[in-house]
């Protein structure tokens, strides 16, 4: 199957200058993804909210990305991936303005979500536009490039949340994204060849994509609430179910109707499924510790936001080091090795910060955001370019949306479960200390539903007597930490888990040798 494009630019020169564009719009949306969570404590105060609702204004805009993700890729087939990237650049600048002038916390979670439409239409039309306009080496340093800014986006954006939220104020968050928008957009508009499938079916799959849409809500809800209202709660219970019943739904959706949103033969890519497992976990983990590492240094350490921003950056060192080295080992390998291998060293940083503590020396936050960094720059262009470079032509849309999908849902899922452990971890000492302090069961509830800094949990001790004010949330804040450690613990199992998994789902063989070979490949457009 052909990949139409129209007229496009003709030069080296303009072809780099439209992977910056592509590359700054996929930047836009990993840096909204990860700047707000060093904004929470300052936003807790403006918008009067608890930090369930909060973490539901962090976790909106993966949600909504995550569930329409996929028919953003099958769009950009049909309609055109630059045509998609644009609107998706657009709609993301302009509901950005809804979540800046938000008065209180619901009109900001409207707002995340609403941005939440646009990122979905740029991920994956970045992705798709890479291999209609390069081949060979560049496309490999192409992809490379795209996964530093994705990476950088994500481990820089806690260091710019808190600079722009200490300087400015939390609301230029949103507000820098109209400059950046309409600068992009017009670039784009400028260096970028159009790019489609011309055989495509025009037939969208509206029920396969409310079903999975649906099934992605209902998990995250429920992993978002079950450690407030408990696990045991009929709607936590229920919820689960309907993930579960929803899943099996769309399986036999996809199976029987004539033009899929996810056409299933791609999941029998055995290298599409590693890569696809290995993307989800190592975006579960690495969005799920960011946002706690960065409420624990404000509300446990005592940093504003900017010095806990800038403190989260040896992960992006490690990052931009590492990104070229396992490009090399690609090259020469093949992606299995290198993303096993980043996916051990990953677990290996999971397990150094472990040991934290409400008193632990910085050297070993840096030490263990720098392993985890290194980790993720070895397997991120393997993973990549597996999913996306690496698939048959008319599957490049659907393979691109599901990549991404797995990536926003693996970060929304990483803030839910790291939060539920780090609760369940922490509730027992926390509760303990607050009930010993003779405290009402209302004021206890609300000190365990509050960060441990706010103001919130310190109206709910000021009856205390200051001695032993100090000493409840001394042991609040121990227990909070301890939570965090043992969470991040749990979490490496989990990475050395998916590691096994890979390591059988994924052919021994290099990718190049056991990729199919498909009748019509990139190689024709890319004489054009």
């Amino acid at each position: 199957m052909s990949d139409a494009k129209t007229a496009g630019p003709a030069t080296t020169g303009s072809r780099w200058l439209s992977l910056a564009a592509i590359c700054t719009a996929a930047g836009l949306v990993w840096l909204a993804f990860a700047d707000l969570g060093v904004a929470i404590p300052t936003m807790a105060e403006d918008l009067h909210a608890d930090l369930s609702g909060l973490q539901w204004a962090n976790n909106a805009f993966s949600l909504v990305t995550g569930a329409l993700v996929i028919a953003a890729g099958k769009f950009g087939d049909i309609f055109g991936r630059r045509r998609m990237l644009g609107l998706g650049i657009v709609l993301f600048s302009a509901f950005s303005i809804v979540a800046a002038l938000a008065p209180n916390v619901g009109v900001l979670i409207t707002g995340r979500g609403l941005m939440g439409i646009g990122a979905a239409l740029i991920l994956p039309a970045t992705l798709a536009l890479i291999p209609a306009e390069f081949s060979g080496p560049a496309e490999l340093t192409a992809f490379g490039v795209w996964q530093a800014v994705a990476w950088g986006g994500q481990a820089i954006g806690p260091a710019i949340g808190g600079i722009l939220t200490s300087g400015l104020g939390w609301q230029w968050l949103f507000w820098i994204n109209i400059p950046l928008g309409i600068a992009t957009y017009f670039i784009l508009r400028a260096s970028t060849p159009e790019s489609r499938d011309p055989e495509a079916s025009r037939r969208i799959d509206w029920l396969g994509l409310a079903t999975i849409g649906l099934a992605i809500f209902a998990l995250l809800f429920a992993l978002t609430d079950g450690p407030a209202v408990g696990w045991g709660d009929p709607l936590v219970i229920g919820l689960l179910v309907a993930f579960v019943a929803l899943v099996l739904a769309w399986y036999a959706i996809e199976r029987n109707v004539k033009d899929p949103l996810v056409n299933l033969s791609l999941f029998r890519l055995r290298a599409y499924d590693g890569a696809l497992t290995a993307n989800l976990v190592m975006n579960l983990a690495f969005g799920g510790l960011s946002y706690l590492l960065v409420l624990w240094l404000q509300n446990v350490r005592g940093y504003g936001a900017v010095e806990a921003g800038l403190l989260m950056l040896p992960s992006t060192l490690g990052i931009f080091l590492f990104i070229p080295q396992g490009s090399k080992l690609e090259s020469r390998r093949g992606g299995r090795m290198p993303v096993l291998i980043g996916l051990f060293v990953l677990a290996a940083g999971l397990a150094v910060l472990g040991f934290l503590s409400a008193d632990s020396t910085l050297w070993l936050l840096a030490a263990g955001l720098l392993v985890i960094g290194i980790g993720l720059g070895v397997l991120s262009t393997p993973i990549s370019n597996t999913a996306v470079g690496d698939v048959p032509i008319d599957l490049a849309g659907s393979a691109a949306g599901v990549f991404k999908m797995s990536s926003m849902v693996g970060g929304a899922l990483g803030v839910a479960v790291l939060t539920a452990l780090t609760r369940g971890f922490s509730a027992g000492a926390s509760e303990d200390a607050l009930r010993d302090a003779g405290l009402s069961a209302a004021d206890i509830e609300t000190a365990k539903n509050a960060l441990v800094g706010s103001a919130s949990f310190q109206d709910a001790i000021a009856q205390l007597p200051a001695d032993l004010g100090r000493s409840v949330t001394a042991a609040v804040a121990a227990g909070f930490s301890n939570g965090i450690a043992d969470a991040l613990l749990v979490t490496g199992g989990i990475v050395l888990a998916a590691l096994i998994v890979v390591r059988f789902l994924w052919p021994g063989r290099s990718r190049r040798e056991s990729a199919p070979v498909p009748t019509t490949r990139k190689a024709d457009e890319r004489g054009r």
